[in-house]
């Protein structure tokens, strides 16, 4: 077997670029400056961009210690010193853009060096002589064009502000405009490899070609002296790559030296986290660590990528450590080892690339049921691990550290974490043998089927030869996995350091606004994904836009997120394959157009601002916008200053005005659930339109006469939706404040009689418009219970949906009870869902009957 090339783009060393020469305009012409970044074999390793933001000399070293990330304070390096000290800061930062302004300069004269033999060597492509064909041409100078062009108008616009600089003058809009630009050049990186490898071969066959790319001319600064320097091509085409990790570099430092209530400041703030999200992406890609492992017969093979997935072998959920290595897959499963050895995997089968196929349902009609764990299964062992989180943090407190309680607590969240990450997965990724056997894998991801799927796919498009291994030849290779592994735990967060970050709880808002790029018209649709629990959920999808190359789907959707870091959004060609539909109603069969994955940055996301993006692969840019709302802003009531709507107003309030025992905007919303939506898969746990519900939100607060028709013709997830809003949105919970605690202790009593007399008293104790209304959305509620065979929603789905909204603490209570943000599946939220769960598991509950039966027990309320 070949060995496979090791060419690629060299890593970038913040260390070696920043420390030897830190100036911004250093940017020499050495044609030999690519050789500093080869390996001693002399062969290249893959690319790696460093997005740290400790990459700075200037940065302390307490900035690096803590983990500061996004935005550098102002105040970190100048000592305030009275009135100066302002003053320093926006000189320094004149100096920063002034040695940028330069930099800039050299490389577009570099950039212009590199375009100035294309337009001949075009010329000439047409000709009976031709030096390159018009193909390599574009290979060759891929984009190179596109970003010219880009820094010659931010170098046109940034030049003048520095010449006539003002203190009040902004540029961070021309950053913020270069930040988003950044998708140009995610295409020159993937095409980078093909490019520098087409120049050399085209070198070695073009003598005319040879001369041309050994001695590019490159322009001097307009102060220089020296006029031209003779640079390679191919050091010239890395310019590019470098260029990427000094500007995200001159945003830090520009963001240290901007005043915090300057108008720069948001703007160059969303700069830098574009640039960190490209560069973060760019990485996740192009990871480094494909180390060779020499098999008894020297060839080479190297660990491309490695996971761990759920197999489903036997009718049995089986976690694996699965490696994919540039020839062969193998899934392989931790020995048993005793303490202080060694721990060694145990291969369980492979198959070698050559000879693998992916299975489409059609071929797998013998493929075993997949068992699903029922949804409030998964929400109960969610609130459970929740539970000893808070307890584990209570522990600490009390034993100012570690103790043996915590180790205990410790080991029981592992085993809860391990147990909902072994039966969550449901989406099913194939693999064949065409000599023999299929396996079955269980992801939780759309995304992460697509990525194992093409980087085998990727693997493939070589020329592989068919690999039967010996068995020592296997002992080797299973053997060597415990050295290359790059995944080396199961992601649960019991596996994390304490002081890793443990997500963000609350809601993110989300709006999907346009994509472009596509070559042929087609269906199209997006889905939205976030981590929670230590795997990921698709939480979100827009609506079809159909027929189209540039959908405008403009749809908002609110995320709700569980310790989540991660959004990744996955753009979908629609499938209309109906016999492939009905195989499996877990499988995915809609084609993947583009995927992307966005960092959840606390310090950049927790803003009250709307923070827009665009993002960029395989041709195809996406454009969304993003904030996010805290757990605790996100409970917090605020009461209507409009008394006139419904929303945000009493519900005694509404019901007088109306002369109704039930608010109307209550009955419309079930009545039209029940008319339409009532067989909906997921009514109520999936999310609407955000700006559909906002739509009918303003339409009930304004009563208009048209109510009825838009409730006709609205998505049916966005009603239910706004019913959901409209509860969240009282200005104290539908069973209110005043008997949240005796609620608490109620559903909290073992004796079965002294339960029921407590939760009924309870009732009896809520104000008649308040009674009214829960009962009703109660018998509702049980009414789409009935039809959980085909929407899904079982009562504990539905009493975990509503639970929380309709009993919560009140301000007061919440601050002193909430100490972490990891308490959003306490054991208060498992207590309110339980509240809602027993009314709902109750025979009917009329109030005839309630005012009739006197009950014994009282409670003081």
């Amino acid at each position: 077997m070949e060995p496979p090339s090791h060419r690629g783009l060299p890593r970038l060393s913040w260390i070696d670029t920043l420390y030897s020469n830190f100036n911004y305009n250093t940017d020499g012409y050495d044609g030999d400056a690519t050789d500093e970044h080869k390996s001693q074999d002399g062969s290249e390793t893959m690319p790696f961009i460093d997005e740290s933001p400790t990459m700075s000399p200037q940065l302390s070293a307490r900035s690096q210690d803590s983990g500061d990330a996004v935005s550098p304070s102002p105040n970190d390096i100048l000592v305030p010193g009275g009135d100066t000290y302002a003053e320093k800061g926006l000189e320094m930062r004149k100096l920063v853009l002034s040695g940028f302004l330069a930099s800039e300069e050299i490389y577009i004269n570099q950039l212009e060096a590199l375009l100035l033999p294309m337009r001949p060597l075009k010329a000439t492509a047409t000709t009976s002589q031709p030096v390159l064909t018009i193909q390599q041409i574009e290979t060759i100078f891929y984009k190179i064009q596109d970003i010219f062009e880009i820094h010659k108008e931010f170098y046109d616009n940034l030049y003048p502000n520095i010449q006539q600089w003002d203190n009040t003058l902004t540029v961070g809009h021309l950053f913020q405009k270069l930040a988003s630009q950044l998708g140009v050049y995610k295409a020159f990186l993937d095409n980078y490899k093909v490019a520098v490898e087409t120049a050399e071969k085209c070198s070695q066959a073009n003598n005319q070609f040879q001369k041309i790319s050994e001695n590019l001319k490159v322009k001097g600064p307009k102060d220089s002296k020296d006029c031209t320097t003779s640079v390679t091509m191919e050091a010239l085409l890395y310019k590019p790559i470098d260029r990427v990790t000094r500007s995200t570099l001159v945003l830090h430092d520009l963001l240290k030296h901007t005043p915090t209530d300057h108008p720069d400041y948001p703007l160059l703030q969303d700069a830098l986290r574009i640039s960190q999200n490209f560069l973060s992406s760019i990485n996740e890609e192009i990871d480094p660590r494909r180390t060779a492992v020499t098999t008894p017969k020297g060839e080479a093979r190297q660990l491309v990528k490695d996971g761990f997935l759920v197999e489903l072998s036997e009718g049995t959920r089986k976690v694996r450590h699965v490696f994919l290595f540039t020839d062969l897959l193998l899934c392989a499963k931790m020995k048993k080892t005793a303490v202080g050895k060694q721990q060694q995997y145990d291969c369980k089968w492979y198959i070698p690339l050559a000879d693998l196929t992916f299975q489409t349902l059609d071929e797998s009609d013998t493929s075993p049921h997949i068992h699903t764990m029922p949804e409030h299964e998964i929400e109960e062992m969610k609130m459970k691990i929740s539970c000893i989180k808070s307890e584990i943090q209570k522990e600490k407190k009390a034993s100012k550290g570690q103790s043996r309680a915590v180790d205990r607590l410790k080991k029981k969240m592992f085993e809860q974490e391990s147990y909902l990450l072994l039966h969550s997965p449901t989406i099913p990724f194939r693999i064949h043998n065409i000599h023999g056997k299929s396996y079955l894998f269980l992801l939780s991801s759309d995304y992460e089927r697509s990525e194992w799927r093409e980087a085998i796919q990727k693997l493939q498009k070589k020329d592989l030869q068919a690999c039967v291994l010996s068995s020592v030849e296997l002992q080797v290779l299973t053997g060597s996995c415990f050295k290359l592994r790059t995944v080396h735990n199961i992601p649960v967060t019991s596996n994390k350091d304490d002081h890793e970050s443990p997500g963000l709880y609350g809601f993110l808002h989300v709006i999907v606004h346009s994509a472009k790029g596509f070559k042929e018209s087609a269906n199209l649709y997006c889905t939205l994904e976030v981590d929670s629990f230590g795997y990921f959920v698709s939480k979100a999808k827009t609506r079809v836009f159909r027929d189209t190359t540039e959908p405008q789907w403009n749809e908002e959707f609110e995320i709700e997120l569980e310790g989540s870091q991660c959004l990744r959004i996955l753009c979908y060609e629609t499938c209309y394959d109906k016999s492939k539909l009905s195989k499996d109603d877990n499988e995915i069969v809609d084609k993947i157009m583009g995927k992307w994955q966005v960092q959840l940055d606390p310090q950049t996301v927790q803003s009250k601002n709307w923070h827009m993006d665009v993002i960029e692969m395989n041709g195809i840019k996406v454009e969304f916008s993003m904030k996010f709302t805290s757990r605790d802003l996100s409970l917090k009531r605020t009461p209507s200053k409009k008394q006139s709507g419904v929303f945000g107003v009493k519900i005694s309030v509404v019901t007088k005005r109306e002369r109704s025992k039930v608010p109307y905007i209550v009955r419309q919303c079930i009545e039209e659930v029940e008319k339409r939506g009532i067989e909906e898969v997921g009514i109520y746990r999936i999310s609407g339109v955000a700006t559909d519900i906002q739509t009918l939100k303003a339409v009930f607060d304004t009563n208009t006469k048209d109510i009825l028709v838009m409730l006709s013709e609205m998505d049916i997830n966005a009603i239910a939706g706004t019913l959901k809003l409209y509860f969240r949105e009282l200005p104290e919970p539908l069973l209110t404040d005043r008997l949240y605690l005796a609620f608490m202790e109620g559903i909290a009593l073992s004796d079965p009689a002294a339960k029921e007399n407590c939760m009924m008293h309870l009732l009896r104790s809520l104000p008649e418009p308040n009674l009214i209304t829960f009962l009703s959305l109660l018998e509702h509620l049980k009414r789409v219970a009935e039809k959980e065979p085909i929407n899904k929603m079982s009562l504990h789905n539905l009493g975990t949906v509503f639970g929380p909204t309709l009993l919560r603490p009140s301000e007061v209570e919440q601050k002193a009870h909430i100490n972490l943000a990891s308490d959003i599946w306490s054991h208060d939220v498992m207590a309110q869902v339980q509240v809602l769960l027993y009314y709902l598991q109750h025979a009917p509950i009329s109030i005839a009957e309630l005012k009739r039966n006197t009950l014994y027990y009282s409670t003081d309320v």
